[in-house]
């Protein structure tokens, strides 16, 4: 049962969540928090805005498709260009890009708006409210990092607490010159179904699932269809092995992979866009996934063990090494490694039980502690001035 914490204040406190959709993590991190917030007090109102596409629509979709080309089909540019930048916070032209995209909006949204504390998900809008900061803006701005790697862009003088995954992560941002107090290790927020446990029976009757060891593959169009090869491999195990593969919106993947006669098998099952991966995760021994730092902390708090393929030069690069070393997952090598966790799956059953169980009874930081750092940081900010709104109705509403 989650008790309501209360946060004094005249008025409900609101708590403005900024991401970008630059893959769908960032955003599912502020959405996460955006609940967990809202069942934390209900003194508080959230919410939550994707900068780009909220403020440019029609320009937006263009920006990300570009992104995800460059990203899927030019790996390598992506991860020289990542690398160069690392230790960098972002260059004098992209910032200037970004000002004269953003700046006048964003001000305009958070003076409608009139937040008692602004959370970014993604460096981009960070950047953004910053240099608002520096300009005169009064408002807290919180960051979430919401990967287990931290890059230069996402470092500004100007945050006033970073909110972040690891102690690792914590000592980088520390060597950069960020002030101790400025930080906080709090894990990676999810949303509160990746906490709770779910009736496997009940989930399998809703799925038309069986009761057999279960794999879940996700990635959409970001990867695993373009690995041909490794999932037709995988497909072949559909005899003992029952497969969820998870396509989003990603019709096109859908009717290509039915025009082959092994993912037509009853143990194959092609889902779609879902708001239930919570409880499809419950049902599944073994996740094979891109080593994005939110799906990966999804499953961490499930306890599934991960196969990785497909990680991308750069931030999946560092989320594949972290998951490794606590023991989590593995990269996919070979079609040896697939069939070496199978066997596990349909041999030693129990003890892949007891890994997953190990794997939530391991976990150092609760996903709750995001919430708890901005509760405890808006209780001892009450006395801070409101910035000053238009006199103009707003157009943009709380939730």
């Amino acid at each position: 049962m989650v008790v309501k914490r209360k946060v004094s204040s005249l008025r409900k406190k609101r708590i403005l969540l900024l991401s970008e959709g630059f893959g769908k993590g960032h955003t599912q991190a502020a959405h996460a928090l955006s609940v967990d917030l809202r069942q934390h007090s209900s003194e508080i109102i959230t919410r939550v805005i994707e900068l780009g596409a909220f403020l440019h629509p029609t320009l937006a979709p263009w920006v990300f498709s570009a992104y995800r080309r460059t990203v899927t089909s030019q790996p390598k540019l992506y991860g020289m260009l990542y690398r160069n930048q690392y230790k960098k916070s972002l260059n004098r032209m992209a910032g200037l890009v970004l000002h004269r995209i953003f700046y006048a909006q964003t001000k305009a949204v958070i003076k409608q708006l009139k937040p008692d504390i602004i959370v970014c998900t993604h460096p981009f809008p960070s950047i953004i409210v910053s240099r608002l900061k520096r300009a005169g803006l009064s408002v807290p701005l919180f960051t979430v990092i919401t990967d287990y790697d931290v890059h230069g862009t996402w470092i500004d003088p100007a945050v006033d607490k970073y909110l972040v995954s690891t102690p690792a992560v914590r000592e980088r941002l520390l060597k950069h010159g960020v002030p101790e107090t400025h930080v906080e290790v709090t894990g990676i927020p999810v949303h509160p179904n990746f906490r709770r446990q779910h009736n496997k029976e009940q989930i399998r009757n809703e799925f038309g699932l069986k009761p057999m060891p279960t794999v879940m593959v996700m990635g959409g169009g970001w990867g695993v269809f373009k690995k041909e090869e490794l999932l037709t491999y995988i497909a072949t195990w559909s005899e003992k092995v029952q497969l969820l593969i998870c396509l989003g919106t990603n019709e096109k993947a859908r009717h290509q992979l039915l025009e082959e006669e092994v993912f037509r098998h009853p143990n194959v099952h092609l889902i779609g866009f879902t708001r239930e991966i919570n409880k499809l995760m419950d049902v599944s021994d073994l996740l094979i996934t891109k080593p994005g730092g939110m799906t990966c902390t999804e499953a961490m708090a499930k306890g599934i063990p991960m196969l990785f393929y497909s990680a991308i030069p750069g931030q999946e690069e560092k989320n594949c090494e972290y998951f490794q070393e606590q023991g989590y997952g593995q990269m996919i090598t070979s079609m040896e490694m697939i069939d070496h966790w199978f066997k596990l799956l349909l041999e030693q059953y129990p003890e892949l039980l007891k890994r997953r169980s190990d794997i939530r009874s391991n976990q150092k930081f609760c996903a709750q502690d995001c919430s708890s750092a901005i509760i405890q940081y808006l209780k001892l900010s009450d006395k801070r001035p409101y910035i000053q709104s238009s006199t103009k109705t707003p157009i943009i509403q709380w939730y």
